[in-house]
C-alpha cells in the first residue's frame, strides 16, 4: 500500500511514473483485509413485528419473509384482484411509536409520506388512485408501529472512510462497508379495506438497516426515511398481484414510474398530495448520504 502511494505521489510530482506492478501487489494484499472488514461489519438492525391496533383483523396473519424484510400478511387474492381504484388514507404514527420517538415531527413527517408516496405510484400500476372524498373500491392505510433512529456521526465516519479509500486506490473499486453501530429501523401494519368494510389484504412489516447494503444519510431519520420507501414498494406489490411481494424477480419499472424517478409528476392527481419524488436530485444526495429534507420537499397537501 505504501508503494502504490509513494509511487502516485511521484508521479503527481513529476518526478517518476506510477509503478503499476506495485499499485497490483498491494491491491492484492489489502484485498484480504477488505473482506474481512466486510465480513466484521456485516449488520443488520432488528425490527419488531408490533400490534398497535389500527387493523380490523389480525387474523388469519401468516409469515412472508424477504431477504431482508419480515412480514406478517393475508390477502383475499380474488377480492383485490377485482377492485379497480383506491384511496390513500395518509399514514401516521401509532401512539406507541409516537411517544417513544425522539425524531421531530419534521421528521416524522417525511417518513410517512415516503410512505404515501411510493404507496400511490406503486399502486397505480394497476389501480386508479382517487383522491379521499372519493368513493373507491379499496381503502388503504399504513400505521408506522416503531421506528429506530440512525447514528448520523457512525454513517458520517463511514462516509468519510469510504472517500478515503476510494482516493487512496483509484483505480480500483474498494466496498467499504457502513459501520454497523446505530442503523436505524422501522415498522408499520397496513390494511386494504374493501367497500363491504371488510380487510382485503393486511401485512405486519418490519425491516432493519443493512451494513452492507445500505449506504446510509447524515440524518437521524435516514433509515427509517429509505425503508419507509421499502415498505411502500412491499405493500402495493401484494395489493397489485394479489400475492407475497416476495421471493419475486423485480419487475421493470414502468413509464409513469420512470417519470417520477426523473422528477415528474405523478400518475394520478390524488397522488399529487404527497409531493413529487426528489428523483435524480435524490438519487444523488443519497449516494452522498444528505438527510432526505435536503433533497425531499415532503407533501404538498395533507388530508389529515
Amino acid at each position: 500500500m505504501a508503494a502504490c502511494l509513494r509511487s502516485h505521489r511521484e508521479a503527481h510530482t513529476g518526478r517518476g511514473a506510477v509503478d503499476r506492478r506495485a499499485c497490483r501487489a498491494d491491491h492484492r494484499m489489502i484485498w484480504p483485509f477488505v473482506l474481512v472488514l466486510s465480513m466484521l461489519a456485516v449488520g443488520c438492525a432488528s425490527a419488531p413485528l408490533d400490534q398497535v391496533g389500527s387493523l380490523q383483523s389480525y387474523d388469519e396473519l401468516k409469515p412472508s419473509d424477504g431477504l431482508l424484510a419480515r412480514s406478517l400478511m393475508r390477502v383475499a387474492k380474488d377480492d383485490v384482484l377485482a377492485a379497480k381504484t383506491v384511496r390513500i388514507i395518509p399514514t401516521g404514527f401509532s401512539q406507541p411509536a409516537a411517544g417513544t420517538s425522539t425524531l421531530t415531527p419534521a421528521q416524522r413527517g417525511l417518513i410517512t409520506n415516503a410512505v404515501d408516496r411510493t404507496l400511490c405510484s406503486g399502486l397505480s400500476r394497476r389501480f386508479q388512485v382517487v383522491a379521499l372524498t372519493e368513493p373507491a373500491d379499496l381503502t388503504v392505510h399504513a400505521m408506522v408501529t416503531h421506528v429506530a433512529p440512525t447514528n448520523a456521526l457512525a454513517v458520517g465516519v463511514s462516509k468519510v472512510a469510504s472517500t478515503a479509500v476510494s482516493v487512496a486506490l483509484p483505480e480500483v473499486r474498494v466496498p467499504v462497508p457502513r459501520l454497523p453501530i446505530g442503523l436505524g429501523s422501522l415498522s408499520l401494519e397496513a390494511e386494504a379495506i374493501g367497500e363491504n368494510g371488510k380487510q382485503a389484504a393486511a401485512m405486519i412489516w418490519g425491516r432493519g438497516a443493512n451494513a452492507l447494503l445500505d449506504s446510509g444519510r447524515v440524518a437521524r431519520e435516514g433509515d427509517a426515511y429509505d425503508l419507509a420507501a421499502k415498505f411502500g414498494h412491499d405493500f402495493s406489490k401484494l395489493l397489485v398481484t394479489g400475492t407475497t411481494p416476495f421471493g419475486k424477480l423485480p419487475s421493470l419499472p414502468t413509464r409513469a414510474e420512470l417519470r417520477a424517478m426523473a422528477g415528474g409528476g405523478p400518475k394520478y392527481p390524488a397522488c399529487k398530495a404527497f409531493g413529487k419524488s426528489p428523483g435524480l436530485v435524490g438519487f444523488v444526495g443519497d449516494r452522498m448520504g444528505l438527510p432526505p429534507a435536503w433533497t425531499d420537499k415532503g407533501a404538498t397537501v395533507r388530508n389529515d
